[in-house]
């Protein structure tokens, strides 16, 4: 969620805040917020796809000064788009704004987009931490305000929404949250975090006898992600704002606050929501009515009990009852253990496929992991095979259709995708989603890799949480258009043994002994990277081809979580995937094939990858 301008308006004035000293607390995160703030450090790379092992290096950080100042972490995760899909046109703007920004930066401007994989990190990085989270069944916000009211203890975040709720402990934005300037206090008290709060009782009283009961309907009747302005376009062209409301320089603010001064004038909500009919044509009154008070309650503290959730792992929500969830898929998506894509995918039959620094020119990247989401799609909808005797086009129309927004040249589009049929012990028509997890493990692991076309015979050789990205890999080889190029595969193979060394150097089992060869080829290895490159040029086909792999990994992710882990689940926080890494080692290949040798003074190292090369090329 967010107001349209909120956040711009309070932080040029600057004086609704008060100075914040951040310890010994319980802190509720809004961790959609956190991810994002992390995401784009100042040094980040955003056109080669991500370095998810620096960005849960951060999260880390992040964490460990909490952890130094005594403060008890709380992340509250958004979960699908919910069954009413009130978001939809705010979340078809923004993925047009992201599909702007990625175009941007395939052609060179700067800008910031997410990396594809970043939310999986962020939940992967939380879980090895051990930092309490939950992801909520649909938009967190209510749940985080409730949660945070429950235990009197502020809320961190980066949504303007949050200035609006009433909140017993403050809303501290994360821009003004100084983690990385720790400061340590005299006396036994011990370091603590210098943040900024926002005081609502500072706010209202800058606008007379403004009543703190009339932010929500200030924050409806101004715009945000759920109510356009349209509705009440007649009520700002006929009604006289304080202050006036001229267009031009500061207009939108002019606005905002000739608005907050209107609204002072009473009492409660429902008195200035009569006296806004009042400009308003008379068939017109009853639905604004409606719609100004369903949109105001977006601002009421949850009543969902997180509290229980982070005590006993109950989670227990009024929606997702109703729209009759299978209680296993609604544990999973709580623990973070399946992503909201699938619910989205399950509830609405609608999904976003979110776009990357990718060649425009091309089909979107996600196209070539299309036929794993099919699988996804059948396992979630029931899909069985026809009859024998059944035609071709009654088969056809059995099969569900998910409506998905991807990319299409420039632009974003909907298109209709099929679900697939799917084998027969799957679907005992009609197979019921509850029953998935008794299918036999052994029957869901030779599905997934039916659905990537490897056999587990040739992943043997492979260390286990390898195993899943190697399998996509050689879907990747097989599927993608164009076809990937031998140096591609090399560079990225390369890339996933860097990973596995950095690993076993940094954090090493405590059961093995160190072997010096690995540190000793670790050591080569940072000496490479160190070394200027001879040519740092952006090569967008190559760009392409791994958006391609990240794609089908993720897919491949869902799919495995889906399917209860049949294979180990891949580590990305331990730089399984590192974007600036994988184009340099590619740009190098072309030009010195010697690097292929990288690894060499690690006997270790060199053998994984050569099992690794082996097995995707066979």
């Amino acid at each position: 969620m967010g107001v349209q301008g909120l956040t711009g308006f309070v932080e040029e004035r600057g004086v609704f805040f008060t100075e914040l000293r951040v310890r010994d607390t319980k802190l509720v995160i809004d961790g959609s917020s956190l991810y994002h703030r992390l995401c784009f450090a100042p040094d980040a790379d955003f056109r080669r796809g991500g370095d998810y092992g620096a960005f849960a290096a951060a999260v880390r950080d992040f964490f460990g000064v909490l952890r130094a100042c005594g403060v008890a972490p709380f992340v509250v995760l958004d979960g699908g788009r919910g069954a009413e899909d009130r978001k939809l046109p705010t979340l078809r703007g923004r993925a047009a704004e992201q599909l702007r920004a990625a175009h941007g930066l395939s052609r060179g401007d700067g800008g910031c987009l997410v990396p594809l994989l970043t939310r999986e990190a962020f939940v992967q990085a939380l879980g090895r931490l051990g930092v309490p989270f939950v992801q909520c069944f649909a938009e967190a916000d209510r749940e985080i305000a409730g949660l945070a009211n429950r235990w009197g203890c502020p809320v961190l975040s980066l949504d303007s929404d949050f200035f609006v709720f009433d909140l017993a402990g403050g809303y501290c934005p994360l821009s003004h949250f100084q983690w990385q300037s720790v400061r340590a206090a005299g006396g036994p008290q011990g370091c603590y975090v210098p943040a900024r709060c926002f005081s609502a009782e500072r706010f209202c009283g800058h606008f007379g006898r403004l009543s703190k009961a009339l932010l929500p309907l200030f924050a409806v009747m101004n715009g945000n992600d759920y109510i356009g302005l349209e509705a009440l376009e007649a009520f700002f062209s006929k009604v006289r704002l304080p202050r006036g409301c001229a267009a031009g320089r500061g207009g939108k603010h002019l606005r905002l606050q000739g608005l907050l001064n209107w609204l002072a004038q009473f009492a409660e909500p429902a008195e200035a929501v009569d006296n806004v009919l009042k400009y308003l044509k008379k068939h017109q009154r009853e639905e604004i009515r409606e719609l100004l008070c369903t949109s105001m309650e977006d601002y009421a503290p949850s009543d969902v009990n997180l509290e229980d959730f982070f005590q006993n792992g109950s989670y227990e929500c009024e929606a997702a009852r109703k729209a009759d969830v299978p209680q296993w898929v609604f544990d999973a998506l709580a623990k973070g253990k399946l992503a909201p894509f699938v619910i989205n995918a399950l509830i609405l039959r609608s999904t976003f496929l979110r776009v990357q620094v990718e060649n425009m020119q091309r089909p979107s990247a996600h196209s070539t992991a299309l036929p794993i989401r099919q699988v996804i799609y059948g396992l979630l909808l029931r899909v069985s095979h026809s009859t024998e005797g059944a035609s071709p086009s009654k088969q056809t129309n059995e099969l569900p259709i998910v409506c998905e927004f991807d990319r299409c040249q420039k632009t974003l589009k909907k298109t209709f995708v099929q679900a697939a049929s799917l084998p027969p012990d799957f679907c005992d028509d009609p197979f019921p989603l509850d029953k998935l997890t008794e299918v036999p493990m052994s029957r869901r692991q030779m599905l997934l890799l039916e659905t990537l076309g490897v056999k587990m015979s040739f992943l043997e050789p492979i260390p286990s949480h390898l195993q899943l990205p190697v399998a996509v890999t050689c879907y990747w080889i097989r599927s993608s258009e164009p076809k990937v190029k031998l140096n591609q595969l090399k560079a990225l193979l390369l890339m996933i043994v860097s990973g596995e060394l950095q690993r076993i150097t940094n954090d090493p089992d405590p059961t093995v002994l160190p072997a010096e060869d690995d540190s000793l080829a670790y050591n080569e290895f940072l000496k490479w990277k160190e070394k200027k490159l001879q040519s740092n040029d952006f090569d967008l086909d190559a760009a392409h081809s791994f958006c391609q792999w990240q794609c089908c990994l993720q897919t491949g992710l869902y799919l495995n979580q889906l399917l209860g882990t049949p294979l180990f689940e891949p580590d990305l926080s331990s730089r399984l995937y590192t974007g600036t890494l994988v184009h340099r080692l590619y740009q190098e290949l072309k030009s010195a094939p010697s690097v292929e040798n990288l690894f060499i003074l690690s006997p270790k190292m060199a053998q994984l990858y050569l099992v690794l090369l082996n097995t995707v090329e066979s």
